[in-house]
């Protein structure tokens, strides 16, 4: 199967374009800046998602197309409102438009959990003007879609824009973590490569025209998680708490009354929320210590 992914270069768009490839799919992905992960047998297109000709040109003769593409942090939207609103619903619509153009079997939407809450400001806006343009172009067009509600990813290829590679890394090299708020907010982290498998399990018949849920298993309070990982460092981390308003994220649950619902997708088997953060310790630690010597070295 030909899949175009929008966005294929970043955290959780380059994992699934890797699973894709593993099943032996045709992968193309496009993005503003080339993949660091890139396989050979995968192609790459540097492109602008609100560029509509390139969009239509990249999609020609695809099946699927996979939509990563956009402004993905919370914290960056909520100042940035015109240009999250343009690259999110403008870009998605391109897509749209690409997809209508080309007969694409199924457009998948990277959504958010954040659709069910008040929280997440003009990023949980633009993902539900999203979802409300896909629905109308399916009714419209007949374009069928898979759009997928994220919880929050952790893992390897993230950066400080996702917080819990944040918080490792301020360990590392600061031996604290700070968080805004009394740490009292629940989270269902999902890791990056489970996420990444079941945003492929979902091109299955069942997932068509549906909206589907993937977060993790494994509850957890955030100052719990902040605990566990200062347990992981010999308790020589200080952990701080800020009282500060941070109503972007909500505090136990995204989940408001909404009359639209949505499926949730889980595995039988799934990466352990303490093994995996071990192990992205791990990764980060050799990372920084490379760093550290290669400074010594042009001393």
């Amino acid at each position: 199967m030909k899949v175009v992914i929008f966005g294929g270069s970043g955290f959780l768009g380059s994992h699934v374009a890797d699973v894709l490839s593993s099943q032996n799919h045709e992968v193309t992905i496009f993005d503003l800046r080339p993949s660091s992960y890139l396989k050979p047998e995968q192609e790459m297109i540097i492109g602008d998602i609100l560029d509509l000709d390139a969009v239509k040109t990249v999609t020609k003769g695809a099946e699927v197309v996979y939509n990563f593409a956009g402004i993905a942090d919370i914290n960056e939207a909520k100042f940035n409102a015109y240009k999250t609103i343009n690259s999110n619903v403008m870009g998605t619509v391109n897509l749209l438009e690409g997809c209508c153009r080309n007969n694409i079997k199924r457009f998948i939407f990277a959504s958010t959990v954040y659709v069910y809450s008040e929280a997440g400001s003009f990023y949980r806006a633009s993902k539900q003007a999203c979802e409300l343009l896909i629905e109308s172009y399916h009714k419209q067009h007949n374009i069928d879609f898979t759009i997928l509600r994220y919880g929050s990813l952790y893992g390897p290829r993230s950066d400080e824009t996702n917080w819990i590679h944040k918080i490792l890394k301020q360990a590392l090299i600061e031996k604290k973590i700070v968080r805004k708020g009394d740490g009292e907010e629940i989270r269902e982290y999902i890791h990056v490569l489970d996420a990444a498998r079941l945003s492929v399990k979902i091109l299955s018949e069942e997932f068509k025209n549906q909206y589907v849920i993937i977060t993790g298993q494994q509850p957890i309070q955030i100052k719990n998680l902040m605990i566990m990982v200062q347990e992981m460092l010999n308790n020589e981390i200080d952990l701080e708490f800020l009282k500060e308003n941070y109503e972007e994220h909500y505090e136990i649950t995204p989940y408001n009354f909404r009359p639209k619902l949505a499926k949730r997708i889980v595995d039988s088997s799934y990466v352990d929320l303490g093994q995996g953060i071990l192990e992205l310790l791990n990764v980060m630690y050799d990372k920084k210590s490379g760093i550290q010597e290669q400074k010594l070295k042009s001393v």
